[in-house]
């Protein structure tokens, strides 16, 4: 192939006149200028019901995200803002990236700078090839797109890049992506998928590059990302009407500690104190709530308060968890192939019950599960009843219908075993003032089972007050008596320790103490030397105090 045609190589001429000189600068509200032309224009907003509310380089100069509000509607928007490429360099994307599809080479490179140098040369190389010479500022909008659908993640690319969604779902064709936004809350997008064929291909084609298959015998995929986000897969109209269908939960690169939380103010320091010695001792812990209310992220935030030198084994469907322990064994589930046998299971298929199994032959001091849903409860249930500590998430909003969910199919759990848990943790999204955030709604104390009525005995430490906003401790815990029992400490010797964490944990929220390795480094610290570490949290009180 020498040429793309003579029209259309003669259209292209007008691409090759040298760039104006230009100068980019930030005005005093933060928005992009420019003397000369932008490889990427942000467009003006013309509606009188919309406004701008912020604005965000994503890869400058080439992509950016603006959040607008809609007051006719009231809604917010979530625009995504590339280069514009007129038709002449949409005809040659289009011809570049046939000839990589063809021409590139199987080559096994690690580095992602390394890789964008080796597409960046092959695209021209091409140039060259079919006797282009573009205009600079046409070459960089080019051979963004290239990068972005090559060693990117396409047309989504510029979302999965910003830190602010929590969820990416595209609901079948011609439906706008949305957006659950970290400020704003769930949006759509100006992405859309109008072709169905466009959006098959994307699904498989994603599929494919988190190691997974999907297809139309097996329309349905879970699987995690290269960049860790859980994906949610369906294809075609099989399962869905609307066509093939995605969602994309997102994670922190660097997992929330318990600093986030008290920042976030999810907890409040006491507690976080409380979870830092129930956990330190071992109290098995059950962290309820609905969809998206952050038990997760709260459950990878608390584990940083294992001992360092403990035995940790995590059982997972997706890797969610990330913990800067060395003896740490994290399982993960694995789909099978094929058919299904008598048992309902495919051939290769391994699932969380038979990894609960196996975990409990490793012998773990501390046992987490990412969720439980089915017959692994069980096992989980029967190693917190033999002691082992044992930490996972459930779908309740309250402790009620946490136990009839445990009682009843496909769970049916004795409430005898319910009795073996510690504590559950009950959290929520709620909404304050304007703003929707993350609460721990309740901390309730499991006591155990009244052998009379049969019912559970249980015992609300700690309550949100959605009033004002604020955490109430209802001045007794059972927690606390069992650990002074264990630790042979009166209650005054308990009320000590409490605050003394409680000082540790202000002290490294003052200090924003939040990467998870630098958090967990004190903790440890705390365990090895008690008195050092106060030391070195009252001096800097004392300092804190004096200026």
């Amino acid at each position: 192939m020498a040429a793309i045609g003579d029209k259309i190589k003669e259209k292209l001429k007008t691409l090759t006149v040298p760039d104006k000189p230009k100068k980019i600068y930030m005005s005093s509200k933060g928005k992009k200028e420019s003397q000369g032309e932008d490889i990427t224009t942000i467009p003006k907003i013309v509606e009188e019901s919309v406004k701008e509310i912020e604005i965000t380089a994503i890869e400058e100069p080439y992509s950016y995200v603006r959040i607008r509000y809609d007051n006719k509607i009231n809604e917010y928007i979530y625009e995504v803002i590339e280069p514009d490429l007129d038709e002449d360099e949409e005809a040659l994307l289009e011809t570049v990236k046939n000839r990589l599809i063809d021409e590139l080479d199987l080559v096994k490179i690690e580095e992602n700078e390394e890789r964008e140098e080796y597409l960046r040369k092959k695209v021209r190389s091409i140039f060259e090839d079919i006797d282009i010479k573009l205009r600079p500022i046409s070459e960089k909008r080019i051979q963004y797109y290239i990068k972005r659908d090559f060693l990117g993640f396409g047309p989504i690319h510029v979302i999965m890049n910003d830190v602010n969604p929590e969820d990416i779902s595209c609901d079948g064709v011609g439906i706008p992506i949305f957006v659950f936004h970290r400020k704003y809350g769930s949006m759509k997008s100006n992405v859309v998928f109008e072709d169905a064929a466009e959006l098959d291909n994307f699904v498989v084609w994603i599929a494919q590059r988190s190691g997974k298959h999907i297809s139309v015998a097996d329309p349905m995929l879970d699987a995690t990302m290269p960049d860790g986000s859980r994906l949610q897969q369906t294809l075609g109209t099989h399962v869905t009407q609307k066509g093939s269908s995605f969602t994309i939960r997102r994670f922190e690169e660097e997992p929330y500690t318990p600093i986030n939380l008290i920042h976030f103010e999810t907890f409040n320091p006491e507690m976080m104190a409380y979870a830092w010695i129930a956990i330190e001792t071992g109290q098995s812990m059950l962290i309820c709530g609905g969809t998206a209310s952050g038990k997760t992220t709260t459950l990878n935030a608390l584990l940083l308060f294992i001992p360092p030198q403990m035995k940790i084994v995590s059982i997972e469907d997706t890797r969610e968890l990330n913990l800067p322990h060395e003896n740490w064994v994290p399982l993960l589930t694995r789909s099978g192939f094929g058919e299904t046998d008598d048992t309902g299971k495919k051939a290769g298929e391994i699932d969380m019950f038979e990894l609960l199994q196996a975990a409990l032959r490793q012998r773990p001091q501390y046992l987490m599960v990412g969720e439980v849903r089915g017959a692994e409860a069980y096992v989980v249930f029967q190693a917190m009843a033999t002691g082992k500590s044992a930490y996972t998430t459930f779908h309740a909003d309250d402790v009620q219908t946490m136990v009839n969910r445990m009682e009843n199919d496909p769970i049916n759990l004795p409430r005898a075993l319910v009795g073996a848990l510690d504590i559950v943790l009950l959290q929520g999204k709620v909404k304050v003032g304007t703003k929707m955030v993350r609460r721990i709604k309740a901390i309730t104390e499991v006591v155990g089972v009244d052998p009379d009525s049969n019912e559970l005995i249980t015992n609300k430490a700690y309550t949100w007050n959605p009033a004002d906003d604020s955490f109430n401790y209802s001045g007794h815990s059972y927690v606390y008596s069992r650990v002074a029992q264990q630790k042979s400490w009166t209650s005054r010797e308990m009320e000590k320790e409490v605050k003394r964490r409680k000082m540790v944990l202000e002290y490294m929220n003052k200090k924003d103490i939040t990467n998870y390795r630098d958090f967990a480094h004190i903790t440890s610290s705390y365990y090895r030397d008690k008195s050092s570490v106060m030391d070195m949290v009252r001096e800097f009180m004392e300092e804190e105090g004096s200026n």
